[in-house]
């Protein structure tokens, strides 16, 4: 009964917000305690729920202070140089456009947090794409692709919960796989580009010209703050607070609303919040936090707070500069914490009341004896369905160990059990369990529902060809 009510959950969850009936963050928290009631344990509600905040608080106060410093890195300069070389580069062509964004988010991926990936990313490409009246879904959909690739890294998390859980070196994990996931990243670097043709076919090229007249441009967050940037709109714009609404999951023509930028106020070069002396201060800091997550020097929360506080100091001394600068972004830090911690819910309730436990146990179950010699296949298959309906703790300390011990019992290598478990990781960076797929849609202005409707499909493509080239360079 739980499996089915666990099945049954999670595509409610599903069909209601890609249908648009209920919001992501109503859906979170209204259909798990439903379901808790539905299986009779309502009165445990709170439990799981508090149990699941906890564990998802760290995450939620690390994206707090990352939105927060990367805000002010936008407001102050950091990436306009950026933002004008890729579109230099592009020559405001949408196909070299959706390419530049996969080829950032691979870069910036390196670093292992996707958080991270998605903030730089979306604060370079999202100016490029609301100019050329480009769909914010592939910019959405790309990017989380992309990363799901790198995402596998030893150090971005999948890779070590595996060498963790089956006691193995995560080196003899991610080393032998690295043929396959390059084979993924083309693959990727392939649909940016058939995508980015449908965007050409769709829209036509502009001149660079054109591109760079002297409209206002949009970026991540609102970086004027001051009067001369309200002036600077044009007289013509409309529209509320909220202005940029959200993208369909469908390139077409009707994919786009009109170029509403009145919600953000970017690359303008007169923008008062812009600090051009203190730019190699600001490349540096960014530099320094970014090699101290790679080398764990301290928990990545704490880095981002002190980096935010830095920042702020630095750049905006006085009190009441500092407190626009926070009021500007605070938008963003509600709608993405709020965003977390009512996935919280959802895990909670998921994992407090045995259902992610059946779910496993009956995927597990299901597979046919005759499947035992070829368990490192079926760990690949299992992990993309898995890792988007569970956490990657739940799957690689719950699953991975059972399906492991399955494969030993037919001759099968704990390691290829592993390395199988990770192809799954491009569909797992849309799964609404991970928190950072909530910045990526919430600063690119994009509906969940509708990244999910646009982005799985390419992304059980992209896993599904890691799998494959796996299995014919015969590392699985």
């Amino acid at each position: 009964m739980l499996t089915i009510l666990g099945f049954v959950m999670i595509a409610t969850f599903l069909v209601l917000i890609m249908t648009k009936k209920m919001s992501p963050i109503a859906a979170l928290v209204l259909i798990p305690a439903l379901f808790c009631v539905l299986v009779g344990q309502g009165a445990n509600l709170g439990d799981y729920v508090i149990e699941g905040v906890g564990e998802l608080a760290p995450t939620a106060a690390m994206l707090m202070f990352a939105i927060v410093y990367f805000g002010v890195m936008i407001d102050v300069g950091l990436f306009d140089p950026i933002v004008r070389g890729i579109l230099r580069f592009c020559q405001a062509d949408p196909m070299r456009i959706v390419v530049g964004t996969a080829l950032l988010a691979a870069i910036v991926s390196l670093d292992g947090d996707g958080s991270t990936t998605f903030m730089i990313t979306v604060s370079a490409m999202y100016p490029l794409y609301k100019r050329l009246k480009m769909s914010l879904v592939v910019l959405t959909g790309v990017a989380a692709t992309a990363n799901g690739v790198m995402n596998t890294l030893p150090w971005g998390g999948p890779t070590a919960r595996a060498a963790t859980a089956l006691k193995v070196d995560a080196t003899d994990i991610f080393v032998p796989m690295i043929p396959a996931l390059a084979v993924g990243l083309l693959a990727v670097f392939v649909l940016a580009y058939v995508l980015g043709l449908r965007e050409r076919k769709r829209l036509g090229m502009l001149t660079l010209d054109e591109v760079l007249e002297p409209v206002t441009e949009t970026v991540l967050v609102e970086a004027g703050g001051g009067s001369a940037a309200k002036e600077a709109e044009p007289a013509h714009k409309g529209g509320g607070a909220d202005g940029g609404g959200s993208a369909s999951g469908d390139t077409g023509a009707d994919a786009q609303e009109p170029a509403d930028d009145d919600d953000f106020q970017g690359l303008d070069p007169n923008r008062s919040t812009l600090r051009p002396r203190l730019y190699w201060f600001n490349a540096g800091l960014t530099l320094v936090l970014l090699t101290a997550m790679i080398m764990q020097l301290m928990p990545i929360p704490v880095l981002f707070l002190l980096g935010a506080a830095l920042a702020l100091t630095v750049n905006f001394p006085s009190m009441t500069d500092q407190r626009a600068r926070i009021a500007a972004h605070a938008d963003n830090v509600l709608n993405v914490s709020g965003m977390v911690f009512a996935a919280a819910v959802f895990t909670g309730v998921l994992t407090g009341t045995g259902m992610v436990e059946h779910m496993a146990d009956w995927l597990v179950s299901a597979v046919p004896e005759g499947m035992g010699p070829h368990m490192g296949i079926v760990a690949g298959v299992l992990s993309l369905p898995l890792t988007y309906f569970m956490s990657n703790d739940g799957f690689y300390f719950g699953v991975l160990p059972v399906l492991a011990e399955a494969g030993a019992a037919h001759g099968v290598s704990p390691l290829e059990v592993a390395r199988a478990s990770i192809v799954g990781q491009p569909l797992h960076m849309s799964s609404p369990l991970v928190p950072a797929v909530y910045v990526l849609v919430g600063m690119a202005k994009v509906e969940f529902g509708d990244h999910t409707k646009f982005t799985v499909k390419w992304a059980v493509l992209t896993s599904l060809v890691v799998l494959a080239a796996a299995i014919l360079f015969g590392i699985i």
